[in-house]
């Protein structure tokens, strides 16, 4: 019995010191990957896209809206894979990969279908279809590079709101995007338009509604991406809504009040809704949600 006990003793002592050398193996390779996350962690990369603007030429006038709208898409795009990767460079997940399944592969079949409603805008108003279908693909930029985008550098008299274009976008004076520092819009301008009123025939008015990122509280950091999406929706919004008061001056439909009813309304409506989902993501991290946010979802006026 005694030599048995001391057999037993021995063959767990044996275990023990088995597992300690297995520790000791795991803890030299948990260190080793430890370190080559840092290093892969130590800055956010970037999408690196085609632009598109400068690889378009004759774009008809009907069709000038709602390529401006598809490019300012492609833009808002690019914004949310880069706040994918900045997440993903603070807490990596995935094999090795997660970028290109998870963010690069979705980024260029949106990019594919905002690339193939730039082409049928074009031919629809009577332009020939351009192949822009080598554009969609996206790379990696090194870290701490920022990614190329379309902007609306050089567009000067451009009607679109300032926003998530380039700085130095010469929009009107009051359309009030929401974009980055810089926004040439004066906030709360909501212009003298009527809001109801048509405008002249063939020229076509641009909506101007009240600034958001100016008036926002101090946005915790882990409701910063969100935000900023929310806020490249409200451009877009704007955008969309540019986009079909040019087709309403190009070819006018409805009667007196069919922009209040058909334009302007709904974009109302869905400001609020996105300005909404801006102070959720405020008040789920800091339990101070914002709510009087949503009445700068109007007046949203015409100029």
């Amino acid at each position: 019995m005694v030599r048995r006990t001391r057999k037993l003793q021995k063959h767990a002592a044996l275990k023990l010191g088995g597992v300690g050398v297995l520790a000791v193996a795991l803890l030299g390779a948990g260190l080793t990957l430890a370190s080559a996350d840092d290093s892969a962690s130590s800055g956010a990369q970037t999408a690196n896209c085609p632009t598109v603007r400068d690889k378009l030429a004759n774009v008809p006038a009907a069709a000038q809206a709602g390529v401006e709208q598809e490019l300012a898409n492609l833009d808002k795009q690019i914004e949310e894979a880069n706040a994918r990767l900045a997440q993903q460079a603070a807490n990596p997940q995935g094999g090795a990969n997660f970028v290109q399944n998870a963010i690069l592969g979705p980024l260029a079949s949106k990019r594919t279908a905002a690339l193939d409603r730039i082409g049928i805008n074009i031919n629809r108003a009577g332009g020939q279809r351009p192949d822009l279908s080598s554009l969609a693909t996206c790379g990696l930029n090194a870290a701490g590079i920022p990614s190329a985008v379309n902007g609306n550098a050089g567009n000067a008299g451009n009607n679109g709101n300032a926003g998530n274009g380039n700085a130095g976008n010469n929009g009107n004076a009051g359309n009030n995007g929401n974009g980055n520092a810089g926004n040439n819009g004066n906030a709360g301008n909501n212009g003298n338009g009527n809001a109801g009123n048509n405008g002249n025939a063939g020229v076509a008015q641009t909506v101007s509604c009240p600034s958001v990122a100016d008036r926002l509280p101090a946005v915790p950091a882990q409701a910063a991406a969100e935000v900023q999406r929310e806020l490249a929706n409200l451009d877009a919004q704007i955008a969309d809504a540019n986009a079909r008061l040019a087709q309403q001056a190009a070819n006018p439909q409805g009667g007196a009040n069919f922009v209040q009813n058909a334009i302007v309304g709904p974009l109302v409506d869905r400001r609020v809704a996105a300005i909404n989902r801006i102070a959720t993501a405020i008040g789920r991290v800091n339990g101070n949600r914002p709510g009087d946010l949503v009445n700068l979802a109007s007046p949203c006026a015409l100029r």
